[in-house]
């Protein structure tokens, strides 16, 4: 592990342990430094992803602030969700509009002579090609869909034309990229990856998307409150 990933995930243990009500701060750049035996930079990459999935705020001349609000919630950060948009760019590969199979009917609750879009994409992360996306979302929704859409925010796209997301099924299941795979992605055949399927779901319980995305270069980091009632679940002889 890195050390500024082993620092910001230290930082986080030591956030979660605390359950003062009044707002807390962590201690000095300066001084983290010193008790990590780190230089002050790979202290502040540490603090910029703290700030970025929402734990911390940099208060200049004021300090670094703990978010209260973060402490009551189980907080999820992944290797993409952590970047800013400006740090992505996508590229289209496809785009066909098509009439669905009985599984995508079922999903997008529409009939068979209904039509859904298919597309496909490289999302860049600093301008390195991690993910292919293979994304499907019904036209009767999406009739203006285009190749400049989805080389941007699908999400983004979705809620510019008024839609409110609710929320995002996933599942992940580690693999191998094939060759075809790896030549988009410009590794070697057989790299491990991260294969993850998302259903986004809109308020009301209308599925607007389905995607399958490989991904070489994917973490995720959980932190959640002990389940004491899946534990007793888990440990029920049947």
């Amino acid at each position: 592990m890195k050390k500024k990933e082993f620092i910001t995930q230290d930082l986080l243990s030591k956030i979660y342990q605390e359950d003062a009500s009044a707002p807390r701060k962590l201690p000095p750049e300066r001084q983290l430094a010193e008790e990590y035996g780190v230089s002050r930079f790979t202290v502040r990459q540490a603090l910029e992803k703290l700030v970025s999935i929402g734990a911390v705020r940099i208060v200049q001349g004021s300090g670094i602030w703990i978010n209260e609000t973060v402490r009551n919630n189980p907080l999820v950060y992944n290797s993409i969700t952590e970047k800013r948009f400006d740090q992505m760019h996508y590229r289209a590969i496809s785009l066909r509009k098509r009439r669905p199979d009985s599984d995508e009917q079922q999903i997008f609750a529409i009939n068979d002579d209904a039509f859904i879009w298919e597309f496909s994409r490289l999302r860049f992360v600093d301008n390195v090609a991690v993910q292919i996306e293979i994304s499907r979302m019904p036209a009767s929704l999406f009739a203006d869909l285009s190749g400049e859409v989805i080389e941007r925010s699908i999400q983004q796209y979705v809620l510019a034309k008024g839609y409110q997301i609710s929320h995002l099924l996933t599942s992940y299941r580690a693999i191998n990229v094939n060759r075809e795979q790896a030549a988009l992605l410009q590794c070697k055949k057989g790299s491990p990856a991260m294969h993850i399927i998302n259903r986004g779901i809109l308020q009301g319980g209308q599925v607007y998307e389905i995607s399958d995305i490989i991904d070489i270069n994917y973490t995720c980091t959980y932190l959640i409150p002990h389940n004491s009632d899946n534990l007793r679940f888990r440990q029920e002889q049947r």
